[in-house]
């Protein structure tokens, strides 16, 4: 299985003081060196930690593929066919949000996602759709000629943290934080079992299958084990394992656990 590495969060920690350090270019190499297969950012609209001049520093000068994560704005769809990424993932962006909070809705935004998908292969640019664990998302995916599909993991790995860390969170509901343990288990049992099936139907239509969101030392293994999934994409656990481990070893570290 291929280990994408998300470096958005080493940005993340330069905006904090709108300095100039660290730099995400400079994690790049040591992704390479540490056994990662592709580094995925995020250039988001508000530009919150990777800037333009960071994506095209990135995408000319790494040696492993780049995977940009993107919103549909026909802006931003321009900004990413001048870079020329390896790969464009079009995702959901709300500016409140912390972060990515669910798939692409592919059939309000049916048309819209069309004209960006064919612009982007018009500039030799793979695609793929960051949705959620479901068929009918997977259905509208293959007919837009998808090259990829990314299952947001995001409700999985909640209800693992909230099962096995007790984390207390605002962004669980209510709802689910007045579950018992049996029914926290079911619910991540079903979560786990939604994204299985989505990757088999998946497979079936020929789509090539990732994963990511919310994915860490911790809960990833049971996704590793989906033999569907041939790539997953982590950042935010790896990049805050490596302060107290550095970059290369949380790289490491992670791609034996990815690799059984």
């Amino acid at each position: 299985m291929l280990l994408g590495v998300n470096i958005d969060h080493i940005a993340t920690l330069r905006e904090a003081r709108k300095i100039n350090d660290p730099n995400p270019l400079d994690a790049v190499s040591i992704c390479k060196l540490a056994g990662a297969d592709q580094i995925t950012i995020h250039l988001r609209e508000d530009r919150r930690h990777i800037h333009d001049i960071d994506a095209k520093a990135i995408i000319e000068q790494s040696a492993l593929p780049i995977n940009l994560e993107c919103s549909i704005n026909n802006d931003i769809i321009d900004i990413v066919c001048k870079l020329k990424p390896f790969r464009a993932t079009l995702v959901p962006e709300n500016r409140n949000e912390v972060t990515t909070e669910g798939g692409l809705d592919l059939e309000s935004n049916f048309n819209k996602i069309d004209a960006a998908i064919q612009k982007l292969k018009e500039n030799e640019i793979e695609v793929s759709l960051f949705i959620d664990p479901n068929n009918k998302s997977i259905e509208l995916a293959n007919m837009l000629e998808a090259t990829w599909v990314e299952l947001h993991t995001g409700s999985y790995a909640n209800i693992f943290a909230m099962l096995y860390t007790n984390l207390k969170h605002t962004q669980h509901s209510i709802k689910e934080l007045e579950l018992s343990q049996d029914e926290l288990i079911n619910k991540l049992n079903k979560s786990l079992e939604d994204i299985k099936t989505a990757s088999n139907f998946a497979s079936n239509l020929g789509l090539k299958i990732a994963a990511g969101h919310g994915l860490n030392y911790q809960n990833v293994k049971n996704i590793c084990n989906i033999k569907e999934i041939s790539e997953l994409n982590i950042g935010q656990s790896i990049v805050a394992r490596s302060v107290f481990t550095g970059l290369h070893e949380a790289i490491t570290e992670m791609k034996k656990i990815v690799n059984g």
